[in-house]
């Protein structure tokens, strides 16, 4: 019997997702009978206790016996459990520091660290990720704040919302003025938020239209790569290429600060990638962008305007061009960031059945192979040893905290 344990979130702020739902963790003991899954009780779930007891899954504190803990965030290092093999969202591929300490605490104790966002297909696309639900709310939020800072139309907030469903019914008769979106990204974010576009009927138009007319209704632009980056020399763009080396790129953004009301921002960021444009680029009296949802939220990535994380409550601030400080939001001469982390959290339960629906598909089968190359290429640490994927973060991981 393979044993599963989901663990309580212990990261505070404590997230609300789950790994695997009731429903999903009942599906999985009637067809799967080598597997067992058992929970460890938690107050703040977005499925509580009784939900699982109802569905006939064991609650259990100690998991000291489960063959694989679940959990979505990072773990505090308190709580995690002498080699056991963990699989969440670690936050440690890009030698984050403020997660430095747990990565040491996890070689320390001899655990097996599993990523969520390590796990691949053969072609380097995700399997797993709550980027769909990301770009949902961010979408939503990114429009509600344009709403409260023009008052050409009012969005309620997600939050009082029960659910996806729910949410969708509130846009009927929804209204918009002759704005334009430019939407960026090519993933899973990319994916809600053009959901969002469609669901508002927000019109899509073709990068030329969008740059050189206007509309008397609303239209949304989705630039994916080859549309916002191009090579410094041959000015043409490869997928392969420019994930390899991203430094030989600059970014084909600017004709679009021009045209574009509301920025709706879903892509991959890392250091020797290009921001999309520059502070000093926010200082022409042409710049028109006035709300930025900076939903993949790289503090001072490729929107250099990002100045930190805002929350689910106050999800949007206001930064000053000039000053380059954060002030109110909703300001004339300010433009508004939202730039919320947790995003998914503000629809957990939509969320959280998303991703296990995934995670049951594509990665419980692997995990029980004795030689999968899907697990073992998302293995960050194997019994308190950096695997050969990710040995570039040993001296981040030999740093002392």
């Amino acid at each position: 019997m393979f044993l599963i344990g989901l663990i309580r979130e212990g990261k505070i702020p404590a997230d609300n997702r789950v790994a695997l739902t009731p429903k999903q963790c009942r599906w999985i003991q009637e067809n799967m009978p080598d597997i067992k899954v058992v929970v460890q009780p938690c107050s703040n779930r977005c499925f509580s206790d009784k939900e699982y007891r109802s569905a006939g899954i064991e609650l259990r504190e100690d998991l000291r016996e489960c063959d694989l803990l679940l959990g979505i965030k990072e773990v505090p290092v308190d709580f995690l459990v002498e080699k056991k093999t963990y699989m969440f969202f670690s936050h440690t591929k890009k030698a984050q520091p403020h997660n430095r300490r747990m990565l040491q605490a996890i070689i320390e104790k001899k655990i097996t660290l599993i990523d969520f966002e390590c796990l691949e297909h053969e072609d380097g696309q995700r399997i797993l990720g709550f980027g769909f639900f990301a770009g949902i709310v961010g979408a939503h939020n990114g429009m509600w704040a344009y709403g409260r800072r023009t008052g050409t139309y009012n969005l309620c907030r997600v939050g009082e919302c029960k659910d996806y469903k729910h949410l969708i019914n509130t846009y009927f008769g929804l209204k918009l003025p002759a704005i334009k979106v430019a939407v960026t990204g090519s993933g899973r974010v990319a994916s809600g938020v053009l959901e969002i576009m469609n669901l508002m009927d927000i019109i899509e138009v073709e990068p030329a239209e969008f740059l050189q007319r206007e509309f008397s209704y609303p239209v949304y632009v989705h630039l994916k790569g080859r549309d916002l980056y191009e090579h410094k020399l041959t000015g043409h763009y490869n997928r392969e290429d420019f994930h390899a080396s991203p430094q030989n790129y600059s970014s084909k953004f600017k004709p679009y600060i021009y045209q574009t009301d509301i920025l709706m921002n879903g892509t991959y960021w890392e250091k020797n990638i290009p921001r999309l444009f520059n502070w000093e680029d926010m200082l022409n009296e042409r710049f028109r962008i006035q709300t930025i949802a900076d939903i993949s939220d790289d503090k001072e990535g490729s929107i250099p305007c990002n100045l930190g994380n805002s929350t689910i409550e106050f999800p949007v601030y206001g930064v000053d061009p000039v000053s380059r400080r954060v002030i109110d939001p909703f300001q004339k001469g300010g433009v508004d960031i939202m730039a919320v982390s947790n995003l998914p959290n503000e629809l957990p339960r939509d969320a959280s059945s998303y991703f296990g629906d995934q995670l049951i598909k594509y990665v419980l089968d692997e995990i029980r192979k004795d030689d999968s190359p899907v697990i073992e290429r998302a293995t960050i640490v194997k019994k308190g040893h950096l695997t050969s994927y990710y040995a570039y973060l040993k001296e981040y991981a030999a740093t002392k905290v």
